[in-house]
């Protein structure tokens, strides 16, 4: 793996592999060496992983937003010199891959919107994100992370639980920043427009973005496709990180160059 490098846009970001660009977005408090279980792509894919500014190494709590984490990564390719790549996206990582799109659809080969949602209305906001719980996270940064990891893991033991603690890094106000960010996105009238080839997954266990959530968006976008993955929450790359990794791989096949 390369060590961490900074654009010139001082975005910092890893890069490793070879073959067509892929792009991984990490969730909210999350850094991008979390997606360490996702590294083995570089084997047929030239990876590129972002820090979303005000997290990990991405030193900065201002201008937080979701149309905004999308320009910094856009920016990012285009320090690169990388004209288009697939873009997959956790959870807020999801809303930012969606933000791509709008902004620059011919930078996205194919999107991969996991554990995320596109639209939340007010009224509903607390029951599908269960934002009194994020808020409390957010407000005590004295709280243990065993608090996030229960709400985000289905398994709280092991490597998996070990793996959360150190990749999960909230800054206190970028965090209240972003879920804010978050509450604000609304893409239903991007969905049916995207034209690209699109993989919605979701995580039987989720109790931060139900599955349901991301049927309704498999239904907005024409021929998507969608998979639930068993036996993990929020955190699927974590917990089910084969299951995880063959899906997208599988996707990746039909929609790329490479055999």
């Amino acid at each position: 793996m390369s060590k961490v490098s900074f654009s010139c846009s001082e975005i910092p970001y890893l890069r490793f592999g070879a073959g067509e660009p892929l792009v991984f977005i990490h969730g909210l408090g999350e850094v991008k060496e979390g997606w360490n279980n996702q590294f083995e792509f570089a084997d047929q894919y030239d990876l590129i992983i972002p820090d979303l500014r005000g997290h990990g190494e991405h030193i900065t709590n201002e201008k937080i937003s979701i149309p905004q984490f999308a320009r910094d990564i856009i920016t990012l390719l285009n320090d690169l010199q990388v004209e288009s790549a697939h873009i997959c996206g956790l959870s807020m990582g999801g809303m930012v891959a969606q933000e791509i799109y709008r902004q620059a659809p011919q930078m996205c080969r194919s999107l991969m919107l996991v554990s995320t949602f596109h639209y939340i209305p007010r009224h509903l906001a607390k029951l599908i994100i269960n934002y009194r719980k994020v808020r409390s996270l957010s407000t005590n940064p004295s709280l243990p992370k065993k608090t996030a990891a229960r709400i985000s893991l289905n398994s709280w033991k092991g490597k998996v639980y070990q793996d959360f603690q150190k990749f999960y890094q909230p800054n206190h106000e970028v965090f209240l920043k972003s879920v804010k960010a978050c509450l604000e996105v609304n893409n239903l009238k991007l969905l049916p427009k995207i034209k690209v080839p699109t993989l919605i997954m979701g995580s039987q266990y989720d109790s931060v973005i139900p599955v349901w959530i991301q049927l309704l968006m498999h239904k907005q976008i024409p021929h998507s496709e969608f998979v639930i993955l068993r036996n993990t929450g929020h955190i699927a790359k974590l917990e089910q990180k084969e299951a995880f990794n063959r899906v997208i791989r599988n996707f990746l096949k039909k929609h790329s160059k490479v055999s």
